[in-house]
């Protein structure tokens, strides 16, 4: 059973693991000395706050540890620019922190955020850097989320370390004019990082409820801030439609329940009232985009008659790609052309895909090919298919809701 102490540590992990390593960044331009003394910190509260208590602040104590750490280390490397460094950390007291300009952007991750997406790194590595910095995912969780390997993925946080360090790249929130430049980047972090919560890519548990609620709280900030941003409430619409049917999608068992066999009366009535409204708004800004597109497939799935109009759904996945060109979009399209036209037609559409490649380690490729076969009564294609989803997969959940498609096929 876990400890009060690791309890403590995990949430205090969840708040403030962004605001340290940023807080560290800023002090030294350094990413990689951030982080290693970020994740010292944390790992000497689990040593130290057993006997000591729990702080009772312990973002704080947190910071002022990582920060000794990094003079510590600063201390062995002799260099000018490593005693400049150091003599900024001197210079701050124990609960100092580096000012940022509250009246522009009122929220401390979000700031972070915004500090984060500079025009300077590439699109991917800012939402990857971010992901990294601010929700302390792993690189390979990130890579997941990018559909690319590990290792790729890891050379594009270590390039993206490398310019800011090289660049002299500041760390500090921009100004209000400025803001608009990095908002799309900002979006796809809070995308990414509500499907790493509705989904997990791996573990015990597929949701992790931490996440979903941190981002959809996170994009309502973005909307307040910036209410002409049809795409911010594009996002928000879609996170509540897809958040608002969390408490079905796993039983109590702690199994997979299909969208087509959800229990209904455990959706969230009031998430998807709220989403509506928020998509309806977003319309009116008449500037339409991908995020809301994605908003009304999602309605689909939400509609009061109770059913999916799959047509609509195959419609709007086709919008979709004309807008944002890829894989995933391209493998939706042809599920959501398999529900509407038949498994057959939706098969066509997957095996003439020009995206298999980026797909190779996607499990839910080979899990929707299972199933199309499994409809057309292709047993043993199907069960092949099924195999291969279930190696892929990533959660305890999602490969238990593969052994029983597999059984079927195979019983």
């Amino acid at each position: 059973m876990i400890s009060d102490v690791e309890a403590a540590v995990a949430a205090a992990f969840q708040a403030e693991w962004g605001r340290v390593v940023a807080t560290l960044v800023r002090l030294t331009g350094d990413w990689d000395l951030a982080e290693e003394c970020a994740q010292d910190a944390f790992a000497t509260a689990l040593e130290r706050w057993p006997g000591d208590g729990i702080p009772r602040r312990p973002g704080a104590w947190l910071t002022t540890v990582a920060r000794h750490r990094a003079v510590d280390r600063l201390r062995r490397d002799r260099s000018g620019a490593a005693k400049t460094r150091e003599i900024a950390f001197m210079a701050l007291g124990e609960e100092d922190e580096l000012p940022l300009d509250r009246d522009e952007v009122p929220d401390d991750r979000l700031r972070l955020m915004f500090t984060c997406c500079h025009p300077a790194l590439s699109f991917e590595a800012q939402v990857a850097l971010t992901l990294r910095t601010l929700a302390g995912m792993t690189t390979t969780e990130i890579a997941r989320a990018f559909l690319v390997p590990e290792a790729t993925m890891a050379q594009r946080l270590v390039r993206a370390k490398r310019k800011i360090r090289h660049a002299g790249i500041p760390f500090v929130v921009p100004p209000a004019h400025q803001l608009v430049e990095r908002t799309e980047a900002v979006l796809a972090v809070l995308y990414l990082l509500f499907n790493e919560g509705y989904s997990a890519s791996s573990g015990a548990d597929l949701v992790r409820r931490s996440l979903t609620a941190e981002a959809i709280r996170l994009d309502r900030v973005l909307c307040t801030l910036m209410p002409d941003e049809p795409e911010a409430l594009g996002l928000l619409a879609l996170m509540l439609f897809h958040d608002a049917r969390s408490a079905a999608r796993v039983n109590h068992d702690g199994d997979l329940v299909v969208l087509s066999e959800q229990d209904r009366s455990l959706w969230d009535d009031a998430s998807i009232a709220e989403g509506r409204l928020c998509l309806e708004a977003a319309a009116r800004l008449e500037r339409p985009g991908p995020f809301q597109v994605q908003a009304a497939i999602a309605a689909c799935h939400v509609s009061d008659r109770g059913d999916t109009d799959w047509a609509r759904v195959a419609a709007l996945y086709a919008h979709l790609f004309s807008m944002t060109p890829s894989a995933v979009v391209a493998l939706n399209h042809a599920v959501a052309v398999s529900m509407s036209d038949g498994p057959e037609a939706g098969l066509a559409l997957i095996d003439a895909m020009p995206f298999q490649e980026e797909l190779r380690d996607y499990h839910l490729l080979p899990a929707a090919r299972g199933d199309m076969l499994r409809r057309l009564g292709r047993r043993s294609e199907a069960a092949a298919a099924f195999r291969q989803a279930h190696e892929l997969a990533g959660t305890d959940v999602e490969r238990r809701y593969l052994e029983r498609r597999l059984h079927e096929v195979t019983a």
